[in-house]
């Protein structure tokens, strides 16, 4: 596995655009091949794990063709049929997932693989709500981790089910299994979680109704097909977000982040980053909002899961709050364990190695900042297999004093140019 030297930069400025948003991506390319004709999508993202989605989806049979920066994806008019090869997910949570309520209702005998890591995370979150609906699935041991043995079948009927932890991917297995499905299907959310999935199935055609009571919501889906559609892909908010703590923390730095998806859902780190005294202007079109960002002094800030709810930005946000005066609590942290890597100790790791105090309680984590980036330690780390926390170190080192990382190879799996877009930055 490959290590990467991140030294300290003097300045930072420009421009930039972060790759196009990994969970519209996914859907996108599901829900193209889904629908009967072509679909057209615009910024893709160029991960590998929206690779590992489109490689599955033709699979399944859809037809895929990459022109002029425009991927045309074609669902076969029959629907999709079972492949005798497995599905391979790589390191994608999100491919497989949402992959499992799809092939639910896909006639045959599907096979769900991953790499190492995607191998740990447990499946169960998704087998118990689909197995309510008739699905057949089998998985290794009391988490059902993969791989996977799916018996799709045509007779899989609605349910109303109750998230019991804030999950888009698991609202987003039901609802494309709902598709197929006799009768509707509700999915009760006692937290919101990011609306991609229903918004896009809704904009495809397809009887979505939402509801929104207090912090959550219920989202009921009557079955039907997607239709073709042209999709344009806005850029990752969970990948603004490191650039958006970097531009803070950096001692001189001024850095403009463009066209990123501007669903409440899914910029909560702006809020936290704007409570800790971010110097930071946000501007909104429609959909599409652009951030400039930077250099200030940053103060400790109390952090729930309930602002972020894939709890995907809080490894940067922890490095933000290394580098902020006093102390920061992120608060019922749990699901970070069961990311591509225990995302709750690494975090920890991370603000200690750059010279923090840190302790936890339960599924709290507290970082004591040592209020000032120019403070922190040059530093190693190892990332195994989690993009996120190759990202979150680079920032420290960048805006701090250098880092090696190892394993840095696996950010190809959501953002390969990103060494490349910092560099143009320096």
């Amino acid at each position: 596995m490959s290590e990467v030297r991140v030294e300290h930069a003097e300045a930072l400025e420009g421009s930039l655009r972060v790759p196009g948003d990994k969970s519209a991506s996914h859907r996108a390319l599901m829900i193209s091949a889904l629908a009967e004709g072509e679909s057209t999508i615009v910024g893709l993202s160029p991960g590998l794990d929206v690779a590992a989605t489109s490689r599955i989806m033709e699979q399944l049979g859809a037809l895929r063709r990459d022109e002029d920066n425009v991927t045309s994806l074609t669902g076969p008019s029959g629907g999709l049929h079972a492949s005798a090869e497995a599905l391979d997910c790589g390191n994608s949570g999100t491919t497989m997932r949402l992959l499992t309520g799809i092939v639910s209702a896909v006639p045959g005998t599907h096979r769900l693989v991953g790499d190492a890591s995607l191998s740990t995370r447990p499946m169960d979150r998704v087998v118990a709500p689909l197995a309510l609906m008739g699905a057949s699935i089998q998985g290794q041991g009391p988490r059902s981790v993969a791989p996977l043995l799916v018996e799709g079948s045509d007779t899989l009927h609605g349910v109303t089910y109750e998230v019991p932890m804030a999950s888009a991917q698991v609202k987003s297995a039901i609802l494309f299994a709902a598709l197929g499905a006799s009768g509707p299907t509700t999915v009760v959310e006692r937290v919101r979680t990011r609306p991609t999935t229903e918004n896009m199935l809704s904009r495809a055609g397809v009887g979505v109704v939402s509801v929104e009571d207090y912090e959550g919501r219920s989202v009921t889906l009557h079955p039907g097909r997607p239709r073709a559609m042209a999709w344009t892909i806005p850029g990752d908010p969970s990948q603004a977000a490191f650039f958006a703590v970097l531009g803070c923390i950096h001692p001189r730095a001024s850095l403009e982040i463009l066209d990123i998806d501007n669903a409440p859902e899914r910029i909560g780190f702006l809020g936290v980053l704007q409570r800790m005294g971010a110097t930071m202007s946000v501007r909104s079109t429609g959909d599409i909002l652009t951030l400039v960002v930077r250099s200030c002094e940053l103060r400790g800030t109390e952090v729930h899961a309930k602002e972020i709810p894939s709890v995907d930005e809080v490894p940067v946000l922890v490095v933000a709050a290394a580098a902020a005066s006093g102390v920061s609590a992120f608060r019922e942290m749990g699901e970070l364990r069961l990311k591509e890597s225990n995302r709750f100790d690494g975090s920890l790791s991370l603000a200690a190695k750059l010279g923090c105090h840190v302790w936890s309680d339960g599924d709290d984590l507290f970082i004591e900042g040592l209020g000032d980036a120019s403070r922190f330690a040059d530093f190693a780390l190892d990332a195994t297999l989690d993009h996120r926390m190759v990202m979150a170190s680079a920032v420290a080192g960048c805006a701090g004093a250098g880092a090696s990382i190892m394993s840095a190879d696996t950010v190809s799996s959501s953002y390969p140019g990103f060494f490349n877009d910092l560099r143009t930055l320096e």
